[in-house]
């Protein structure tokens, strides 16, 4: 979960889009277990249940943390994203994360989608369509089984192509000059 600053909030928006009004969280509260929590008013490991949540939600909703009060799953964001997609149902919590030391371009800001354990959410077809919901974008989409991640978007030639600042070849070189343009870091095709 990110550390809940006002720039990240804001990036938030930016790239996953404003809260929909006609999506609320309803019974889910898988964020509350799965998720890091590293706020100054707030701190909970992954994948422990918040000391808050009850089998009726959140025993102190009223006055949850802020970072509780204004952080948003990407399906509470995505309006392409099916209303299936809502993680208890679907298995998958999708939100855009922040990695401070970053190894890649990829990594410091991205969109992570997640398999909740127990759920075959490849084999039911719910992980395609979530990520065909969130890889349009010049923002780099990972997906995760708890323990291994995978580059998803871009695709895996373009990725390596924009990370090595090897030439493009034709059919790949628009893409990648937009990867290259939006990350600022990279050389150009020449």
């Amino acid at each position: 979960m990110p550390a809940g600053t006002q720039r990240e909030a804001d990036l938030e928006t930016l790239l996953l889009g404003p809260v929909l009004p006609e999506r609320d969280c309803g019974d889910c509260t898988i964020c509350c277990t799965v998720l890091t929590v590293n706020t100054p008013d707030f701190a909970k490991p992954a994948g422990v249940p918040c000391v808050y949540l009850t089998t009726g939600g959140c025993s102190i909703h009223a006055t949850r943390p802020h970072i509780c009060r204004t952080w948003f799953c990407a399906w509470r964001r995505v309006a392409s994203m099916p209303e299936e997609a809502r993680p208890d149902r679907s298995g998958l919590l999708v939100s855009l994360t922040f990695v401070p030391e970053p190894q890649n371009c990829f990594e410091g800001v991205a969109i992570t989608v997640r398999a909740l354990d127990g759920r075959d959410t490849v084999a039911s077809g719910m992980a395609a369509t979530v990520l065909d919901s969130v890889c349009d974008q010049l923002v780099p989409v990972w997906f995760s089984d708890g323990s291994d991640k995978m580059l998803m978007h871009p695709e895996d030639a373009v990725a390596r192509l924009v990370l090595s600042g090897e030439a493009a070849p034709d059919d790949l070189r628009d893409e990648v000059a937009a990867w290259r343009e939006q990350y600022g870091v990279f050389a150009s095709d020449g």
